[in-house]
């Protein structure tokens, strides 16, 4: 730490962030960047000292912080002190444990690539002490979900065999390690995002969003100011629940008013089916345009492309609040008081955003993996793992990896078995179902019985 930058005030140590991300990265032994420090203050998890031009942080109350929420200490006073903590990976940043293909679809109950990279990879180091993998091996995953070990299977220079009972999940895993015309995906998202765009030219849902957006940032920076407002939720000079009711009230007027203005209509006509009840009007519109452009395409790799792309679009347009996109409760139709944000929130009006965030987002992906990509097989075949003729299905579909897999037999099973009870993993994907009538087979659906 740069002495000559290190404050004093009140015997307060107060240092910036850059300095604080180094002193954070050293003493969690993990990397911290000037962004999560940042986040910290947002958030008013740390106060603020000095002034928006340098913002200042105590150091003993970043220390307290991160003691606080130690999650080594924590576990090991629950289990033990012997507990292995070096298995859990934490030094990992988000951005690490999501690298390149392995966000391309969110998937619940996936286990970190880092943790297959362990036990797959060929080296020891003192807390590995046996070889599982070698390279050329041909490893299984009955269970393979969003394909999590035939990536790294891959990167690893192996071969790997998936079986999901879901075909969506197969889909999702065979996309992320087959090797793309990444040009041609390219240009034909290029070419349907302005199909989209000419699209909604009749429609007033993106002016209503636009506007409604300048509305809500007037008024959260008027009555949400942050981070002061969390600060004094925290240090409870605001009651959080009747403030925020009384100013969710206030702006309800003001989105109405806009709703009228632009003719919006918000509910769809039916509520029958799952895309029926978490999408708004305008949404669904907007979905079902793109998935007829995507039905139409001839090249059957870009359409599955394609696919897994609005998959993950309409996954983020559900009509729900930021807390609830992983556990939806209630549709929300209109503003609400948003939690996890400390403001006022509003739902979707339009799948652009999202769209077009995450069209760039796999094209990155997909070039970054294709820099790591080894020459080796990988395939998910859709089907029961307790039944399914392996041999059989991979000479459908890879004869080159068949003709290896007569040859020499499966290493061994890396696998995460469902968590039965906890994840219900075909409910999260209700919308692709309806959408791309890729469904599980009801009767082997894994139950608790």
């Amino acid at each position: 730490m740069n002495q000559q930058t290190l404050f004093r005030e009140n015997g307060k140590k107060l240092i910036n962030l850059k300095e604080a991300s180094v002193w954070a990265s050293q003493y969690l032994n993990r990397k911290i960047t000037v962004s999560n420090i940042s986040y910290l203050l947002q958030y008013g998890r740390v106060k603020k000292y000095g002034n928006d031009g340098e913002p200042l942080i105590d150091m003993n109350e970043l220390k307290n912080y991160y003691d606080t929420y130690n999650k080594e200490k924590q576990w090991k006073k629950i289990l033990g002190a012997d507990l292995n903590w070096h298995l859990s990976f934490a030094e990992y940043k988000e951005s690490e444990r999501t690298k390149h293909v392995h966000r391309l679809h969110p998937y619940k109950g996936k286990f970190i690539p880092q943790l297959v990279e362990y036990f797959l990879d060929s080296h020891t180091d003192e807390f590995k002490k046996k070889i599982y993998f070698c390279k050329g091996d041909i490893v299984l995953d009955p269970f393979c979900g969003s394909g999590t070990t035939l990536v790294q299977a891959n990167e690893l220079g192996m071969h790997a065999i998936g079986i999901d009972i879901s075909a969506f999940n197969s889909l999702i895993s065979n996309i992320k390690v087959e090797k793309h015309n990444i040009p041609l995906v390219e240009e034909t998202i290029r070419k349907l995002t302005l199909k989209l765009n000419n699209f909604q030219k009749n429609r007033n849902n993106i002016a209503f969003e636009e506007h409604l957006l300048h509305e809500l940032t007037k008024f959260n920076y008027k009555y949400f100011p942050s981070p002061e407002y969390k600060r004094k939720i925290k240090r409870g000079e605001i009651n959080e629940e009747k403030y925020a009711e009384e100013k969710e009230k206030r702006f309800l007027k003001i989105y109405y008013d806009l709703v009228k203005k632009y003719q919006i209509k918000i509910k769809q006509d039916r509520n029958n089916t799952f895309l029926d009840k978490w999408f708004l009007f305008p949404v669904r519109e907007e979905i079902d345009f793109l998935l007829g452009e995507i039905k139409s395409i001839t090249n059957n790799d870009i359409k599955r492309v394609l696919t897994v792309i609005l998959s993950r679009t309409v996954r983020s347009c559900r009509a729900t609040t930021h807390a609830d996109l992983a556990t939806l409760k209630q549709p929300v139709t209109e503003t609400y008081y948003c939690k996890k944000h400390g403001k006022i929130c509003k739902p979707l009006f339009t799948i652009s955003g999202w769209w077009r965030r995450y069209t760039i987002d796999t094209l990155q992906r997909f070039r970054e993996f294709d820099r790591l990509r080894t020459d080796t097989f990988q395939v998910c075949l859709s089907g029961d793992s307790r039944t399914i003729d392996i041999y059989r299905e991979i000479m459908k579909k890879k004869p080159e990896f068949a003709a290896i897999l007569s040859r020499q037999k499966i290493r061994g099973i890396f696998s995460s078995p469902p968590y039965v009870g906890l994840i219900d993993y075909h409910e999260q994907h209700a919308y692709a179902y309806e959408l791309f009538d890729v469904g599980p087979k009801q009767d082997f659906r894994i139950s608790e019985a």
